[in-house]
């Protein structure tokens, strides 16, 4: 897992947190209700910022702190076998407010897509509870580049299974 000083690999940092996405990158947009209520609220954050959405998914997480905090490094993987991606990124930005938590992590060397992805949760005045996805990126390395149209594919799949496996976390309480 590459440290907490490993170069993030992208120079619009923080950009996922005022939702004003770069020029040039391909955006991912994905927002989902996972609940309803303080409680489902509450559970949601805890989910997305230990780590623990992430790892429902099957994706393997090594992070520096049990918590999303800046400058923690993680190291999130998915596949199998020799098909095993790594994904090394750092937390740039966390958000903990009564009605929306959430954090980014960056690309850092090695990893195969360059740009910034963010996790956020909202209570709204309805009570409803949402999920949202927002993220830029941009190939990084030679099989990134020749996979083409595939990874915004994968990357809106995976965007779309976190918010399946938030919205089970949320149910089972």
């Amino acid at each position: 897992m590459r440290t907490p000083t490993s170069t993030l690999t992208y120079p619009e940092t923080g950009a996922t947190r005022l939702d004003r996405l770069p020029d040039g990158y391909h955006h991912l947009h994905h927002r989902t209700r996972v609940g309803r209520g303080r409680a489902a609220f509450e559970a949601a954050a805890t989910a997305v910022t230990t780590w623990q959405m992430h790892r429902a998914t099957g994706a393997r997480v090594r992070a520096g702190s049990p918590h999303a905090e800046p400058g923690t490094a993680v190291e999130l993987s998915v596949g199998i076998g020799p098909f095993r991606f790594h994904a090394p990124c750092r937390v740039v930005w966390t958000e903990h407010e009564w009605e929306r938590t959430g954090f980014a992590y960056g690309t850092t060397d090695g990893h195969p897509e360059r740009g910034e992805e963010s996790f956020t949760v909202e209570l709204r005045d309805d009570d409803s509870v949402w999920f949202t996805v927002t993220a830029f990126s941009t190939p990084a390395r030679w099989y990134t580049r020749a996979a083409g149209p595939l990874v915004p594919l994968l990357q809106r799949m995976y965007a779309r299974r976190l918010g399946a496996a938030l919205r089970r976390i949320v149910a089972a309480g």
